[in-house]
């Protein structure tokens, strides 16, 4: 019989939602043949059988969330028909009495089995350096009081936890563990009061009571997206600057450019975004602390020198952001043809967690969706994030002339630990000027 174990599915992915089974329990399966789709908060991924042969057992349903190494499925290989014979000759071995048992040295005898604690609703917050460190160290990191900011495991938790020096940790510290109970709630309010002044946490109330509710488990990537939006907001210090691009000589370029290479399919992909993706980079160039990162327990400040623009897609499921590489060194087309084939990978789910990685700056767009303003929150631990509301045609004052133009609204939200807002305001003015003369992007091309 093989168990077959949920395999890793990328860096600091600690689970997977079961979406359905390819096969049922009693049905053969080939080597290599589909046997599960599982979400995780990246992306939903198939994942093959490494085995041939029939499936004895299968572990949960399309729902249940489990854990990377936790068997999912066992299969009839037909090895253990193979092993037989030598089980046959070991039973022919008699076993040793009891007295030489008695007589065997201490440290000859087998270790028992750890006991494993029941499993978490969710994986405990930790670097995937420190899920290492416990590895190497054989500590359970289930079980490691944690110390960081939203109870956050550090790997001097880890070393503490390794030799036993408990008395080391806070004082009121409370482990990082699921709230399960009214006990473990109080725990955990009022270690999170003693932290932050004037927070106070209570439970939420029985809305069921006033009327029919629905419950449906916060999982996969829309509570990734809880957990990056909670950390951005409870670390970084918001501040959001606003301004309005005139595009009407851009959306005059496309028509043009789209009219001239009617026959050319990669000129209608050109929108707006892919110009916008060039003009930020040119502006990160001339500021480097929009295209930063603060590490606030350093306190060093991490300047890239290379430029991964992410922009956010809406997939149904939840927001992911996909990232176009070195947006310095590809053309506006180059550039619109990746945010097209990886937005519909992304609505597809079959992005691969490789694409939403190493971003540096990050922009949004609600504009095909309608709204004339926002206030997008930092994709952390980025600096800034931009958003783009929707074109409008709009009467503004053009040398003493009211004229109708098509106005596009700008927010930039920044980290103010790293800039001010004289910089936010630099920064969008030149990003402005880029857009309002596509002559200007293509020199950057």
């Amino acid at each position: 019989m093989f168990e077959f174990k949920l395999p890793d599915l990328g860096e600091g992915i600690a689970e997977g939602e079961i979406l359905k089974w390819h096969v049922a329990s009693g049905q053969a399966i080939a080597e290599d043949a589909p046997l599960l789709d599982v979400e995780t908060d990246k992306a939903a991924v198939t994942i093959p059988t490494p085995r041939g042969g029939r499936v004895a057992l299968l572990h949960g349903k399309a729902g249940d969330v489990v854990n990377v190494g936790a068997v999912v499925a066992v299969i009839d290989d037909g090895l253990a028909e193979e092993a037989a014979p030598a089980a046959a000759r070991d039973a022919a071995v008699p076993p040793a009495s009891a007295a030489a048992r008695d007589a065997t040295p201490a440290a000859a005898q087998p270790t028992p089995a750890p006991v494993v604690p029941p499993d978490r609703r969710r994986p405990v917050p930790a670097a995937p350096a420190t899920r290492r460190l416990a590895r190497e160290l054989g500590a359970d990191i289930d079980q490691v009081p944690s110390s960081g900011p939203a109870g956050r495991v550090t790997p001097d938790d880890v070393r503490r936890f390794h030799t036993g020096d408990r008395a080391a940790m806070p004082p009121g510290h409370v482990a990082a563990k699921a709230i399960r109970d009214d006990q473990a709630f109080a725990e955990f309010a009022a270690h999170a009061a003693a932290t932050i002044p004037f927070l106070e946490l209570e439970p939420l109330p029985d809305f069921s009571r006033d009327g029919p509710v629905e419950i449906e488990p916060l999982r996969s990537i829309r509570r990734k997206v809880a957990r990056k939006m909670v950390t951005s907001m409870a670390l970084v210090p918001h501040v959001a600057h606003m301004d309005d691009a005139d595009v009407t000589e851009w959306e005059e370029f496309r028509k043009r450019q789209k009219e001239a290479r009617r026959d050319d399919p990669g000129i209608g992909n050109l929108t707006i975004l892919s110009f916008v993706i060039k003009a930020v980079t040119a502006g990160l160039r001339a500021a480097p602390a929009f295209n930063a990162s603060l590490d606030p327990f350093k306190e060093e400040i991490v300047y890239k020198k290379y430029y991964n623009i992410g922009f956010a897609a809406d997939t149904g499921r939840g927001l992911v952001v996909p990232v176009i590489r070195d947006t310095d060194r590809k053309s506006i087309r180059e550039i619109s043809a990746e945010i097209a084939a990886k937005a519909a990978l992304a609505r597809e789910g079959k992005l691969p967690a490789e694409d939403m990685r190493g971003g540096t700056f990050t922009i949004t767009n609600v504009g095909p969706l309608g709204g004339t303003a926002m206030l997008p929150t930092i994709n952390y631990p980025e600096a800034a994030i931009l958003g783009m509301g929707k074109v409008q045609e709009k009467p503004v004052v053009r040398n003493g002339q009211i004229v109708i133009r098509k106005i596009l609204p700008l927010t930039l939200a920044f980290d103010h630990r790293l800039a001010d807002g004289a910089d936010a305001a630099r920064f969008v003015g030149e990003l402005i000027k880029q857009l309002a003369d596509p002559n200007l992007l293509l020199l950057e091309a």
